[in-house]
């Protein structure tokens, strides 16, 4: 289960208290990746189960919430597709550093976000000047704990920010370097870089710091 949302001051306005409630139902089904019970988010949410089914029929109405075949609750469609559509002002907002990385590193540089437990290559930034660089199209996913972008955000969930490496993980050959974006609500984010030759961590490592901590700059 995950930890107890605070509760709302009950002073509020009825109808601001029944978003309120309605937004922390929400947060407490996407932080519990194996569903909740309408009893357990009662408890959670300080409420009568009464007041949850009201919620869910409504949230379910927008599509943000479904109950699966035991009657737990999970995210619906309708988050996925409101995610979708902020992604593009993501990858605007992150081009800028990522394309000044692969330019100065020479290699090719992504942005990958968590989606459950896979990660996607949501922005990918070729460098010009190199005759020979990995080819990585965005939207490629791959299992978080394969790979340094994704070892890279399961890192930041820890709360370690430093530099992750990997050889021959995702693609035989390539070499990565990678590090979590962190300070941004809600985004659980990786910056790194990708070649066809070991990279020099000791020089690359700070250059993709330094580029995650501009995309979690523009993203705040």
């Amino acid at each position: 289960m995950a930890s107890p949302i605070p509760r709302p001051d009950t002073a509020r306005p009825e109808t601001a208290q029944t978003l309120d409630r309605g937004l922390r139902l929400l947060h407490l089904v996407a932080e519990t990746s194996g569903g909740v019970t309408v009893t357990e988010a009662a408890q959670n949410l300080g409420v009568g189960r009464a007041v949850i089914y009201r919620l869910v029929g409504t949230l379910a109405e927008h599509g943000l919430v479904r109950r699966d075949k035991a009657g737990r609750l999970r995210l619906g469609a309708g988050v996925l597709q409101l995610a979708r559509r902020a992604q593009p002002l993501v990858a605007d907002a992150a081009l800028p550093p990522l394309r000044r990385l692969a330019e100065d590193v020479g290699a090719t540089a992504h942005l990958t976000v968590a989606e459950g437990d896979e990660g996607v290559a949501l922005l990918v930034v070729e460098p010009t000047w190199t005759q020979f660089h990995v080819a990585y199209r965005a939207g490629s996913r791959h299992p978080l704990e394969r790979g340094a972008a994704g070892r890279a955000i399961m890192a930041g969930r820890r709360g370690d920010a430093g530099v992750v490496v990997s050889e021959g993980e995702l693609q035989p050959g390539a070499h990565g370097v990678a590090v979590p974006v962190v300070g941004v609500d809600g985004l659980e984010a990786s910056v790194g870089v990708v070649a066809l030759s070991p990279l020099d961590v000791g020089a690359v490592g700070p250059q993709v710091t330094s580029a995650a901590a501009a995309v979690a700059r523009a993203l705040s």
